[in-house]
């Protein structure tokens, strides 16, 4: 059984007119806020802008670097997140071709949040394992 990966997640094809009719309301279904939680709230993304934020690094210094992260799941992150404007991708002039990915100004505004949120999860561990044994006692 091979395994499976997520579908990308498209936002509806809108001008920036459309979007900003939308009220900002991350509740509401059709709310592009939305559609930007969802691509940041990914494991994958975390990790990722997590090291990049360290220092500009290629395509297999990342993917040596992440443990369990897949060739195909690495790269369709990457592009996603080129996409979104959080990262650069750099064609080097070398031989073999080599690419680097790199951090913008967008993705560095992300960076201190997505710190924060892996800090938490450092630092709360214990107490979430604690809490799921207790609730697989029950």
């Amino acid at each position: 059984m091979s395994p499976s990966y997520p579908q990308e997640t498209t936002m509806p094809e809108q001008t920036a007119p459309d979007a900003s009719k939308l009220a900002r309301n991350p509740y509401c279904k059709q709310c592009p806020t939305r559609f930007v939680l969802d691509r940041i709230a990914d494991k994958w993304t975390v990790l990722i802008l997590g090291i990049l934020t360290e220092q500009p690094m290629r395509f297999n210094a990342l993917l040596r670097r992440i443990e369990g992260l897949s060739q195909k799941v690495l790269s369709q992150t990457l592009k996603r997140l080129e996409r979104d404007g959080l990262i650069t991708r750099t064609v080097l002039a070398s031989t073999p071709i080599s690419v680097e990915y790199a951090m913008t100004p967008l993705g560095q505004t992300l960076a201190e949040t997505l710190n924060t949120l892996t800090d938490w999860a450092e630092q709360h561990i214990e107490a979430v394992l604690q809490a799921q044994q207790r609730y697989d006692g029950q």
